[in-house]
């Protein structure tokens, strides 16, 4: 028994050694995690572009398109990989909140025949019209460069962009998207790339309704039964139109009513749609159409903005358009007559069929920076493009109607509409007991210098930058379109977390949109 007590002593003094390693490595894990928490909550701003995440093997790395052929799929463009959503990054051994987190967006790569085919035989885009699409699709969907600038225009970026382009520009923007994500479960929003647009752009005059529509059910045949579709039954998805929604809610069957169905279809009523002209329907968001200036850094945008602050405007008003006889309501011909009897104190563009005076985006901009007010009156639709050549410029815009801008691009333009512009309540031309020269040489200077700032403050909130560029500190119009679409997607999330319908509501006709009462201050 006396030989086996210094075992029994030995024993003890090991059981004493593991318990004390046990304390100093419980210890150790407790000082790493405590390390972990504050290094997650306070972040490091610092280090290099390599992230790892998660498992700590999958770098986070955005999808850049190596090919500027329009011509090509979405899926062909890119191998490189993408990032996961964790929580938390690491960054030179520090871990940091990802940035991206509720900002991925993941791009269906759609069949060919609803995008890149449509470009490929570009000469069949406009059989209704003289205009040939094909030269516009360069540089990304801008068209091509404008070398004579008349010194109107300050810089290189400046391009001849057709305003039917807005779903080419908008997807060659999107695939340089800084939070890209190759895996769907992890998007916050599905981009489909369709452009549908161009697709009925070929069957609008002529084309019998079957054809009309053939694309739109084949498209939501296809998307509805991608598995990334039951997620949220399509309503996380959007995509991007160039012309206005109201060419794509055909009500009837005549073959003599405008458009398609597409909008109708029961598929596509749960998507969003992003277009430069809204609808009245719920699904329908309004951005703003391509202006010609499409610049390729910051610099460009704020020299722009001071050449706008000192130019000096020897017009009181101009307008830039055409009349519109067929239309019975219309007030253009009123606007026009007034102009020419104003003399020195306006300036028109008659862009009446067979004048190409309009077409040239140095005239326009050379008139529309000369102007204090720029007259934005409806045409065929609510809405123009004239809206943002003018904003552009620096020219204060004067609507006539709440559907030409207040209730459409509520993403991009202020809910106070004072701040910005005029607004002359003409419903039609049988309302107009305007005249023009007094109501604006009522405006005080004080009240011009602030809108014209207003103005101008905005030029950077309505320009597609070059998908390139790099802008640091400035949103253009494509950052708060996905910023716009994020939100309205996380809101129906929201909806369904919290055990309600999200279909309630979310397609649903707003009569009242075109109403003035919403927007009032």
């Amino acid at each position: 028994m006396e030989k086996q007590k210094p075992m029994c002593m030995s024993a003890s003094k090991c059981c004493n050694q593991q318990l004390g390693f046990a304390i100093l490595i419980s210890f150790a894990l407790c000082f790493v995690f405590l390390c972990f928490d504050y290094s997650a909550l306070t972040g490091s701003s610092s280090g290099d572009d390599s992230l790892l995440v998660n498992n700590y093997a999958n770098a986070i790395v955005p999808q850049n398109s190596k090919s500027h052929h329009l011509g090509t799929n979405s899926s062909d463009t890119d191998d490189s990989p993408l990032p996961h959503n964790p929580l938390l990054v690491v960054v030179n051994q520090t871990y940091q909140t990802d940035f991206c987190l509720g900002r991925y967006v993941y791009i269906h790569e759609v069949p060919s025949r609803f995008n890149g085919d449509l470009l490929k035989n570009c000469h069949l885009l406009t059989p209704g019209s003289e205009k040939n699409m094909c030269p516009y699709l360069v540089n990304f969907g801008f068209g091509p460069e404008i070398e004579n600038h008349d010194m109107v225009l300050l810089n290189e970026s400046w391009f001849l962009t057709n305003q039917f382009l807005l779903e080419v520009i908008f997807h060659e923007r999107m695939k340089n998207y800084s939070c890209l994500t190759n895996d769907s479960a992890l998007a916050s929003a599905i981009y489909v790339p369709f452009y549908a647009g161009l697709d009925l752009g070929r069957h609008l005059w002529g084309g019998n309704i079957s054809v009309r529509d053939s694309s739109a059910l084949d498209f939501v045949k296809w998307v509805a039964g991608k598995p990334q579709w039951t997620r949220m039954w399509g309503r996380d998805h959007f995509l991007v139109a160039g012309r206005i929604s109201w060419d794509f809610r055909r009500k009837t069957d005549n073959e003599s009513d405008w458009g398609s169905k597409f909008r109708f279809l029961p598929e596509s009523k749960n998507m969003s749609m992003l277009a430069i002209e809204s609808s009245s329907w719920n699904n329908d968001y309004a951005i703003p159409y391509p202006t010609c200036f499409h610049p390729s850094k910051e610099s460009e945008i704020l020299e722009w903005q001071d050449k706008m602050r000192r130019q000096k405007r020897q017009y009181l008003f101009s307008f830039a358009g055409a009349p519109r006889p067929d239309l019975k309501d219309s007030i253009r011909g009123k606007i026009m007559d007034q102009c020419i009897a104003s003399g020195s104190l306006c300036k028109l563009i008659n862009c009446d069929y067979g004048a190409t005076n309009c077409n040239n985006p140095v005239n326009v901009m050379k008139v529309f920076q000369n102007s204090v007010f720029c007259l934005q009156p409806p045409g065929d639709s609510y809405t123009r493009r004239s809206i943002f050549d003018a904003i552009l410029a620096g020219c204060i815009p004067v609507f006539f109607h709440p559907g030409t801008a207040y209730a459409q691009y509520l993403w991009h333009l202020p809910k106070n509409y004072t701040t910005y512009s005029l607004y002359i309540p003409v419903r039609d031309v049988k309302d107009w007991k305007v005249n023009m020269n007094e109501t604006l040489l009522g405006v005080s200077e004080k009240k011009v210098g602030s809108l014209r700032e207003e103005v101008i403050r905005l030029i950077p909130r309505v320009i597609y930058a070059d998908p390139r560029a790099k802008l640091e500190s400035i949103e253009d119009a494509f950052d708060l379109a996905v910023k716009g679409i994020l939100e309205r997607i996380e809101k129906v999330r929201g909806l369904i977390k919290e055990g309600r319908d999200p279909s309630i509501g979310f397609a649903d006709g707003d009569d009242f949109k075109y109403t003035l009462s919403p927007y009032e201050i």
